[in-house]
């Protein structure tokens, strides 16, 4: 529920608005953390036991890394198996009561568990799709996975970060996933 705004506590920008996020790691997270920060519901849908990869990684204490924190705060999350016809259908669910759906996953996925933009829109004819991909959904390349590694790697970034002397380095932030979750939400 919205709170009613105040002179003191004006209404966010995105209030109202309702986000499905099917991604994990930083690109569709990063998106869903712009619009939640902007006032957006955002429904981060996570798998069985494990969740997003990203609360583990990099975890030097305690059950939840400070990335994950960082990247999901603001959200709400729930827990779905999109193997089975229950995690889908609650999916479509969701979906149907959603403004816009993020989703990050390698191009084929959704369509393999049986939520491609078809079956979503069917859903919610209104729905926003944002998919976001190293390679984008069609063309020569769209079936190889990707990451701000390889992205990087692509555009010659990598080989600008480092010494002269040296093989190139990764840079200290996951510049590509994040820039890409920017454009996302943008």
């Amino acid at each position: 529920m919205t709170e009613n705004p105040t002179p003191e506590k004006p209404a966010a920008p995105l209030a109202g608005l309702r986000v499905l996020e099917l991604g994990n790691y930083i690109a569709a997270p990063t998106a869903g953390r712009l619009l939640a920060d902007f006032g957006a519901e955002v429904i981060k849908v996570e798998r069985p036991g494990t969740g997003d990869e990203l609360r583990n990684w990099r975890l030097h204490r305690g059950s939840t890394s400070m990335l994950y924190r960082t990247i999901n705060r603001n959200k709400k999350s729930v827990v779905l198996d999109l193997h089975t016809e229950a995690g889908r259908q609650a999916v479509l669910d969701l979906a149907g009561q959603c403004d816009i759906l993020l989703e990050n996953f390698r191009p084929g996925t959704l369509e393999k568990w049986g939520l491609g933009p078809e079956v979503l829109s069917e859903a919610n004819p209104e729905l926003i799709i944002t998919r976001i991909s190293a390679f984008g959904q069609t063309g020569p390349l769209a079936d190889r996975p990707g990451s701000a590694a390889v992205a990087e790697a692509y555009s010659g970034f990598r080989n600008l970060v480092g010494d002269p002397d040296r093989p190139p380095v990764r840079v200290g932030v996951s510049i590509g996933d994040s820039i890409s979750g920017l454009y996302a939400a943008f």
